[in-house]
């Protein structure tokens, strides 16, 4: 789950930045002050916006593939307590 977040995130930056590299075309023949004045702060943001975006993502994918996830291992636990269990050695795990 972790990696198809961070591939999501990255994949969402790499299009933001292609599109604004297509947008901020008329800024080219000032792109090196652009990049000796700000580079730094240019840098700092596309961290943090990846960052926050990696967590956000991260946030759905727990939410909407996580949902039930109590429920069916309380179901699987109420299984091998009870000895009608998916697999004995599971069970013989358990009540040691």
């Amino acid at each position: 789950m972790v990696q198809s977040s961070a591939f999501l995130s990255a994949v969402v930056v790499i299009a933001l930045v292609m599109w604004l590299l297509g947008e901020l075309a008329f800024l080219a023949p000032y792109r090196a002050a652009i990049l000796h004045g700000y580079a730094a702060a240019i840098s700092a943001f596309v961290g943090l916006f990846t960052v926050n975006l990696f967590g956000v993502i991260l946030a759905v994918n727990r939410r909407l593939f996580l949902r039930d996830t109590g429920k069916k291992l309380a179901h699987v636990e109420k299984q091998l307590r009870t000895g009608s269990s998916i697999s004995d050695e599971l069970t013989e795990r358990l009540s040691e």
